[in-house]
C-alpha cells in the first residue's frame, strides 16, 4: 500500500497541469488551422480552468458521499470522452466546448486523489508520502509542453489529444487495478444537496481555512502565472520556439521537486510551521530575485531568466504539501470538501491569472516578475497572520478544541 498509493495518487493528481500545457506547443497550428488570434486561443487555458473550477467544488464533496473511487472512474471517463471531442472539433467553438469538459472532469483524479493520503495516514508519514506525490506530481508540467512538442513531430495538433484520451483510459484501469476504496460506507456523508452545500459552507466560515487556502494559492499562483502564460512568456518574451518550453518548465519543476523532497525529509524533524515559514522565506526572495533580473540587460536571457522563478518554485515545493495537510486536518470528517473548497479558490485565481492578468503583465519579464512578487508576498502575509493567530489562541488556550494550533505535525 505504501508503495503503490505514492506512484497512483501522483498520476492522478498529474492529470489537471499536464492538460493545461501540453498543447501549449501547437499554438501557432492551432492558430493557423482554427483561423484565430493569439488572445481568442488563449480561451483554450482559460475555458479549462474555468471550469476545472466550477466544477471542483463537487468532486470532493460527491466522494465524500459516494466514496472515492466510483467520483475518480466517472470523471477520467468522460474526460476521455472530452478528449476525443477535442481532436474532433473543426473550430475554436467546438474546441472550447469539449475543453471546458476536459476541465470539468480532470479534478475527479487530480483533487480526489490528494484525500486518499490523509484517508490513510497520520503524522510524519502523511507528509512524506504527501511529499513523494508532490514531486512525481511536479513532472507534468515540465513533461507536457515537451510531449506535446514531440507529438507535433509525428502528426498535428488533433494527435495532442488523442494522447489525452489514451492517457483517461490508462489511469482509469490503474484505479480498478491497484487504488483500493480509502473511504468506507460508515464514513460517508449523505448525498444531499443540503449536506453538500453546508459542508462547504461550514469549511469556508472558518477562517484558519481561509488563511492556509489563500496562503496556497497565491504562493502557487505566482508560478502559475508563469505556467499559464507560457506561450507568451516563452515565444514573445524569451523569442524561443515550439520545442523549447523545456528551458521554462524543468528548472521550474525540477526546484519544486527539489522543495516537495526536502519536505518529506523534513516530516517528523522539525515543525510543519517552521518547514512553511521557511519556504515562505526561500519563494519571497525568489520573487525578489526575478525582480532585480528583469530589470537588467540579462532579463531575457536564459538561463538568467528563470532564476528568479526557480528559486520560488523551490519555496513552493516545500510548503506545498505540508499547507494541504493542515488544510485537511481542519475537517478531517469533511475532507473532500476542504479539498474542493481549496483547489476551487486557487483555481479561480489562475483562471483570473491567465485570462485577464497574463495579457496585461505578458510583454515584459519585468511584467511577469513583478506580478510574481505581489502574488508571493500575499501568501506570505497570509500565512503570518496564520501563525499569528495561532500564537494568541496558544497563548489564551483558546485553540479549537481537538485541535493543536499551526504546529500540528
Amino acid at each position: 500500500m505504501v508503495l503503490l498509493v505514492p506512484v497512483v495518487l501522483a498520476c492522478l493528481s498529474m492529470v489537471g497541469p499536464f492538460s493545461i500545457d501540453t498543447p501549449f506547443p501547437a499554438f501557432p497550428d492551432m492558430q493557423r488551422d482554427l483561423d484565430v488570434g493569439h488572445d481568442q486561443l488563449q480561451l483554450v487555458v482559460s475555458a479549462y480552468l474555468a471550469a476545472f473550477a466550477a466544477m471542483s467544488v463537487l468532486h470532493g464533496p460527491l466522494s465524500d458521499a459516494l466514496g472515492r473511487r466510483p467520483v475518480m472512474l466517472v470523471s477520467l471517463a468522460v474526460f476521455g470522452v472530452a478528449s476525443v471531442g477535442c481532436a474532433v472539433a473543426p473550430d475554436l467553438a467546438t474546441l472550447l466546448v469539449f475543453r471546458a469538459l476536459q476541465g470539468l472532469s480532470a479534478g475527479g483524479a487530480t483533487i480526489v486523489s490528494r484525500t486518499v493520503i490523509r484517508d490513510v495516514f497520520d503524522g510524519p508519514m502523511a507528509q512524506k508520502l504527501m511529499s513523494r506525490v508532490s514531486v512525481i506530481f511536479g513532472i507534468a508540467p515540465a513533461i507536457g509542453p515537451i510531449i506535446g512538442g514531440l507529438l507535433l513531430q509525428v502528426g498535428d495538433w488533433p494527435l495532442i489529444f488523442v494522447f489525452h484520451a489514451a492517457l483517461g483510459v490508462v489511469l482509469a484501469a490503474l484505479v480498478v487495478v491497484l487504488l483500493p476504496e480509502t473511504h468506507p460506507r460508515e464514513r460517508r456523508v449523505p448525498l444531499r444537496v443540503g449536506d453538500v452545500v453546508g459542508g462547504l459552507l461550514l469549511v469556508g466560515r472558518r477562517a484558519g481555512f481561509q488563511r492556509l487556502a489563500w496562503s496556497t494559492a497565491l504562493i502557487f499562483g505566482a508560478q502559475f502565472l508563469y505556467i499559464g502564460g507560457a506561450a507568451i512568456f516563452v515565444v514573445d518574451v524569451l523569442g524561443e520556439g515550439e520545442l523549447d518550453f523545456w528551458k521554462l518548465f524543468v528548472p521550474m519543476i525540477g526546484a519544486m521537486m527539489l522543495g516537495s523532497w526536502i519536505c518529506g525529509r523534513a516530516a517528523g524533524r522539525i515543525t510543519a510551521r517552521r518547514l512553511v515559514s521557511v519556504g515562505c522565506s526561500i519563494a519571497f526572495a525568489g520573487g525578489v530575485t526575478a525582480v532585480l533580473v528583469a530589470a537588467t540587460p540579462v532579463a531575457t536571457d536564459l538561463p538568467w531568466a528563470v532564476v528568479g522563478l526557480s528559486v520560488i518554485a523551490l519555496g513552493n515545493g516545500m510548503t506545498y504539501p505540508t499547507l494541504q495537510l493542515l488544510m485537511l486536518d481542519e475537517f478531517p470528517e469533511r475532507r473532500g470538501a476542504v479539498m474542493s473548497l481549496s483547489s476551487f479558490l486557487a483555481l479561480l485565481l489562475n483562471a483570473v491569472t491567465a485570462v485577464a492578468v497574463v495579457p496585461v503583465v505578458g510583454s515584459s519579464a519585468l511584467g511577469f516578475a513583478v506580478t510574481a512578487l505581489v502574488l508571493v508576498g500575499a501568501g506570505q502575509l497570509c500565512w503570518a497572520w496564520h501563525c499569528a493567530l495561532g500564537d494568541r489562541d496558544c497563548a489564551v488556550g483558546d485553540a479549537p478544541e481537538g485541535r493543536e494550533p499551526v504546529d500540528l505535525l
